[in-house]
Parts: C-alpha cells; structure tokens; sequence
C-alpha cells in the first residue's frame, strides 16, 4: 500500500499543489504589442484582421527578428538563433490598415529556444512588473509602515552626515553634492 501512495498519488498531489503560470503575457499599449515573459523568445506569430500588415520593431527588431507581415499573419523569428531574453518590453509595433484592438489579435503561438512551446495570455489589462499587496498594477512598491524621505519603506531616511537620499554631502560653498572644496589655504574654492 505504501509503494501505492508513492508511486500513484503522491506525485498526483504535487501535481496538483503546483499552479501553472503564462511563460509569456501580452498586452495592448496603444499600437504596441507590449510582453512580459519568464522564458527566452525565440519565435512568435498571431492572425490579425489586417490591422498589422505593416508591423516592425520593438524588442523583436532589438534582438535582430526578421520580422514578417502578410494580409492575416505576423510572424517573426532570428536566422541566427537569437531569442529575445526573459524580461518585458514592446514585442513589436503594430501598424496596417486599422487601429489594432483586442479583437483583432488571436492564434498566439511562441517558441522558446530549442523549439520548445512556450505558453501565452493576451489580455487588454496591463502587465505589471510588480506584486502589489494592494492588486493595483501600478509599478509602484506599496509599503506596509511609513515611507521615508528617500521613498524606502519603514527606511532610516538620510544617512547622518548626507544631505541627500543618494549619501552626497555638502560642499565648502553649502551645495548638497557640491564640488567646491577647501585649498590648502583654507579658502572654500580658492586658488590655494
């Protein structure tokens, strides 16, 4: 019976203890096709209504994607075997006949390297870089406590002795980060 729950059900709970993320987000910003992604690029298509026949650039263009726009399909891929890295940006720029919409956009397919599948999620709501405990996808860290001075939260503020967030000190003239020193003389900035 042991070998039984080993065997059968224990990884059948781990399994489904585990939640599944989108290797690749996609999101509309205007005529950007904007992604945030967990996996290398490859490769990627999508059908279109005609609204992206003339799309280009983007982080696509970036990382050297012959990038290619007929009547109802985009796709764009590198012959040298260069990927887009994990990270987000602007995929590529999308530009043709109309303005494109949500509606417009389907049939996602993305590569990652070695011709792996990756899997994706379009959606009109944003992609956030940022976890906020507050659900708002607003890039901004939010703080439980107090924010100090410098923006760092339940942080000591400026460093004793600084005049500024960045650790700067204020020079012989009073200037926070200031260059003007004392010569040899004692004269704040002089010849010395």
């Amino acid at each position: 019976m042991r070998k039984f729950i080993n065997t059968i059900l224990l990884p059948i709970v781990l399994l489904v203890g585990f939640t599944f993320a989108e290797d690749v987000n996609l999101s509309l910003d205007g005529q950007n096709l904007d992604y945030v992604s967990t996996s290398d690029i490859a490769g990627w298509q999508f059908n279109h209504d005609g609204c992206a026949t003339s799309s280009s650039g983007g982080d696509s263009a970036t990382n050297g994607f012959t990038i290619s726009c007929a009547s109802s399909t985009c796709l764009a891929f590198s012959f040298s075997g260069a990927v887009i890295p994990a990270g987000s940006g602007t995929l590529v720029e999308l530009s043709g006949s109309s303005e494109c919409t949500d509606e417009s956009l389907s049939g996602w397919v993305f590569s990652g390297s070695g011709g792996s599948t990756l899997s994706v999620d379009f959606s009109s709501e944003p992609t956030c870089d940022d976890i906020d405990t507050d659900g708002v996808c607003d890039d901004i860290d939010d703080c439980i406590g107090q924010l100090d001075e410098c923006g760092i939260c339940n942080g000591g503020g400026i460093a004793d002795g600084a005049c500024d967030c960045d650790g700067n000190v204020i020079d012989c003239l009073g200037d926070c980060a200031g260059s003007a020193v004392e010569d040899d003389c004692g004269v704040c900035n002089g010849d010395g």
